[in-house]
């Protein structure tokens, strides 16, 4: 997107959502997350910079931001919950090294072949192509960065490196690409949109509506768990979409909430969402004498973004999954790896972890492990799992294979603590079990029924008095 266009998504924007957001601390505008997604869907119909396709942003924006206001008013807004955490593991990371690669050929001053991942190879196999000057000023902005936060977290290390990079373009000469001609003046107002695409850009807009909400959603719960403050993530859906809506009538593209910014603002003393507010309106002051930053090299901003996203490049969470989670660990792998590999059309990467996820969730509830043990003439299983319909099957398996060891077994107990969910489908299929174990001429007991589901079993399967062993009888 030309340059000025992420003023205008930093001003009209935060201003929007602070009218209806519920966390005091949430900063919206431009992330990278966001920008990395609304690249995907925008980069397959148009060429990037090019007006269409910064049209086809300003479409997208408003795409997104219909798609969040319905979601939050038809409350539906408990979504945010259900990204899973592995996908997440996996996709943030990949994200953020797509972002990392994307900048690396401005920071280096080269030239890098078509495609991401290509780019980022082609300057880094080329150092013969690097510019001393852009690596100098990209070098220094890096440092003001990391050693302003050394200062103090309220230091303005990226304004500082901004300063360096138009004095470096003013007064010594530098040669580089910078940001060029930026318009001075207000945000345009305009409904004239490729509305004839909005078919193509449906889908897409719903799955950044989606995914891009992950990241202001951990921000705002984080901040109020922090603050020990409730958050209502059906407001948070509208807020955010109201900022959507605003940038794609007012010049910008799909934002979102930035935990950077974020914490900045709280930290800088914000304790109300209208800290946001006053953010939008010193960029709107700002509009009018824009032009000043056209001389801003574009290594400084590459920089800016390599050193603001580089520490989200986390795989050792990923890692930490295998001793814990073989089934997660290989859903954060996968999303990470087809994130990487299907870029730029990341979202295809989330939708295939999330997929993958549901997959894994599915085999889980398939399966239901079974510890046996016979005693005398009495006969334990003890399921762990969750009991419905489709495990059933398994547990009366089990039991045939049981009694084909035992035939002269003549009681059965089924021991339920180690059963996590007893629902209608789950009685169900017990009653169906106990009604086979029956007809094998069993005596039928029930042990460590849950509490919740006492009334369940009184309904499916009778009295749980007459079901449980005797020496429980005894002990009552």
């Amino acid at each position: 997107m030309p340059a000025h266009r992420g003023l205008y998504a930093a001003a009209v924007p935060p201003l929007a959502a602070a009218l209806i957001a519920s966390s005091p601390h949430l900063q919206t505008g431009p992330t990278a997350l966001t920008a990395l997604l609304s690249f995907a869907a925008l980069s397959a119909l148009a060429t990037p910079a090019s007006p269409e396709y910064v049209q086809l942003g300003l479409l997208l924006a408003l795409i997104v931001g219909v798609v969040r206001v319905a979601i939050g008013l038809l409350r539906a807004g408990a979504i945010a919950y259900l990204m899973s955490s592995a996908v997440l593991l996996g996709f943030v990371p990949a994200a953020t090294t797509l972002i990392v690669a994307s900048q690396l050929p401005a920071a280096l001053g080269a030239t890098g072949d078509d495609g991401i991942i290509a780019g980022a190879a082609s300057a880094l196999a080329h150092p013969g192509e690097w510019s001393v000057a852009a690596l100098m000023i990209s070098a220094a902005t890096a440092a003001a960065m990391k050693l302003g936060a050394r200062v103090s977290p309220l230091f303005p290390g990226v304004l500082v490196a901004v300063a360096f990079g138009m004095l470096a373009t003013e007064l010594m000469y530098y040669g580089g690409p910078t940001v060029g001609d930026v318009p001075a003046g207000l945000p345009p107002v305009s409904l004239d949109l490729p509305w004839r695409d909005a078919a193509s850009l449906l889908l897409p807009g719903t799955v950044i509506a989606l995914i891009g909400f992950a990241e202001p959603a951990s921000v705002a719960r984080t901040l109020a768990a922090q603050d020990r403050r409730s958050w209502d993530p059906d407001r948070e859906f509208v807020s955010q979409g109201a900022a959507n809506v605003a940038a794609g009538l007012t010049g910008g593209f799909p934002v979102g909430g930035s935990f950077s910014r974020s914490a900045l603002a709280r930290t800088a003393g914000g304790r109300t969402r209208w800290s946001g507010a006053v953010t939008g309106l010193a960029v709107l002051a700002l509009l009018p004498f824009a032009g000043i930053v056209s001389s801003i090299p574009t290594a400084v901003l590459a920089a800016v973004v390599i050193v603001a996203v580089a520490p989200m490049i986390r795989l050792q969470p990923i890692v930490a999954l295998w001793p814990a989670s073989r089934p997660q660990f290989a859903v954060a792998a996968a999303t990470f790896a087809l994130t990487l590999a299907l870029a730029p059309h990341v979202e295809r990467g989330v939708i295939a972890g999330v997929a993958l996820a549901v997959a894994v969730h599915l085999w889980r509830e398939l399966r239901l492990d079974i510890d046996v043990a016979a005693h005398g003439d009495t006969l334990h299983l003890h399921p762990r799992g969750v009991v419905w319909f489709g495990t059933a099957p398994g547990l009366e398996d089990r039991l045939v294979r049981l009694l084909a060891e035992q035939p002269h077994a003549s009681r059965l107990v089924i021991h339920l603590d180690g059963v996590g969910r007893l629902d209608h489908s789950g009685a169900l299929a017990l009653r169906n079990v106990l009604q086979f174990a029956r007809g094998a001429a069993l005596q039928v007991f029930l042990d460590g029924v849950p509490a919740h589901a006492d009334r369940i079993v009184a309904v499916m399967l009778g009295d749980p008095d007459d079901l449980r062993p005797h020496s429980q009888h005894k002990a009552r």
